[in-house]
């Protein structure tokens, strides 16, 4: 199996490849400015995969899977092409460059990693940065072709929920009990009945990569998922549940990614939800 993630050494020695692509696709919860981030510090030769903008702005729900002709506007004036070797990383270690990865996979791209520990792992190894304004690549043809048996609407999280699969929530335990409230207006507290909770975090290293492995797997199971059982992963709008698929990815395993996650489910008025464990 060809791992999705690369590390910071492998991406090194590959600097300077003619269908390498370097993308910096950070995103913050809190609002912090990603595209000043971008300014400051990079990978040298990265451009910004900007996740609210890449997005379906007439859904009403935050950063929504675009239709494919948007995503192949916006990626071919990135510089994209659906066959180059793609690598996604962010500024958190690994935050929103999962969901980077799992938009560019579902849109077409052939070849699609994650930096394993994102650019505080490629800093912490006193590798270049470059910083100010970014010389653009040339425009690219990126043909998309989307792959809906990776993508999940209320029908197919409503059918697992039902017993056809199994829905983990990537949310942390006190939101996903509804012990939190919600950081956006209107979303109920709580989560779907018969879900399990495996908090993104603790897929993760101390140093932000992923785990591997057994530890992995572990993980997984520890949160009673049971890997032989098709998996919709969710979060609260669909950005960490793709560190949780990605994780099910290095283990050989497929899944499906709840598009609207809490966002969309817990503002429905007809949706179930429940609290507590």
């Amino acid at each position: 199996m060809t791992s999705n993630l690369i590390s910071p050494a492998e991406l090194y020695e590959r600097r300077g490849e003619p269908t390498l692509r370097v993308v910096d696709a950070s995103w913050h919860l809190d609002g912090r400015d990603a595209a000043a981030d971008f300014a400051r510090e990079r990978i040298p030769g990265a451009v910004r995969f900007d996740l609210d903008a890449v997005s379906d702005g007439a859904s009403g729900l935050p950063h929504m899977l675009p239709r494919p002709q948007a995503f192949a506007e916006a990626m071919g004036a990135l510089g994209l092409a659906e066959g180059d070797d793609i690598v996604v990383y962010d500024t958190a270690g690994l935050f929103s460059a999962a969901r980077a990865w799992w938009m560019l996979r579902v849109m077409g791209a052939r070849s699609v990693r994650v930096l394993d520990g994102g650019l505080p792992r490629w800093k912490a190894e006193g590798r270049l940065l470059e910083s100010g304004e970014p010389t653009p690549l040339p425009p690219a043809t990126f043909r998309a072709v989307a792959e809906p048996a990776g993508v999940a609407g209320v029908a197919e999280v409503s059918e697992a929920l039902a017993g056809v699969a199994q829905v983990v929530d990537a949310r942390g335990a006190p939101r996903f009990r509804g012990e939190a409230a919600e950081p956006r207006p209107g979303v109920r507290s709580g989560h779907m009945p018969g879900a399990l909770n495996l908090p993104y975090a603790r897929l993760l290293a101390e140093d932000g990569t992923l785990l591997a492995g057994e530890v992995l797997r572990e993980r997984f199971a520890a949160a009673g998922v049971d890997l032989t059982r098709p998996v919709v992963t969710t979060c609260g709008s669909g950005v960490t549940a793709a560190i949780l698929t990605l994780g099910l990815e290095q283990l050989d395993v497929k899944s499906m990614l709840y598009d609207g996650s809490w966002s969309e489910w817990g503002s429905l008025p007809d949706a179930p939800v429940v609290t507590g464990a």
